[in-house]
């Protein structure tokens, strides 16, 4: 388990681009987190002021910081930074009131290269999935 704080910790986002409010699960090569989606936050001003979505791209964000926490083992501060995004799909939107769980897992690394799967779900069911590969730049 870990905190919002232990999570500031460990990557350098914040808001309004920190998109994990709580570590649920750690395991060597997974992790389970998530993020309460607010009415409050900052990109439903223009995505969409009467249909509120929350962007893919930030889903998938959402994931790519999951993952830079399972990856970062010590507490050492760490920047992931994107290589490439591979195979995402979008099946349902997440609205506000939702909590958006992410489920990563390391599928390869290599020195400071990390190549991952997410998983996104509200209420049990996927919203998103997406392949994911990344350098880490160390602080």
């Amino acid at each position: 388990m870990m905190n919002i704080a232990e999570i500031k910790k460990r990557i350098p986002h914040r808001y309004p681009f920190l998109l994990v409010d709580r570590v649920t699960k750690i395991g060597e090569t997974t992790l389970e987190a998530y993020k309460n989606v607010s009415v409050n936050e900052e990109f439903f001003n223009g995505h969409f002021p009467d249909y509120p979505i929350m962007p893919g791209v930030l889903i998938v964000e959402g994931m790519a910081q999951a993952l830079g926490l399972l990856v970062n083992a010590d507490d050492e501060p760490i920047t992931p930074l994107f290589a490439s995004i591979e195979s995402a799909k979008f099946k349902k939107p997440v609205v506000p009131g939702d909590r958006l769980v992410y489920e990563v897992e390391v599928i390869k690394a290599r020195r400071s290269i990390v190549k991952g799967r997410g998983v996104a779900k509200v209420d049990g069911e996927v919203v998103a999935t997406a392949d994911l590969m990344f350098a880490i730049m160390k602080k």
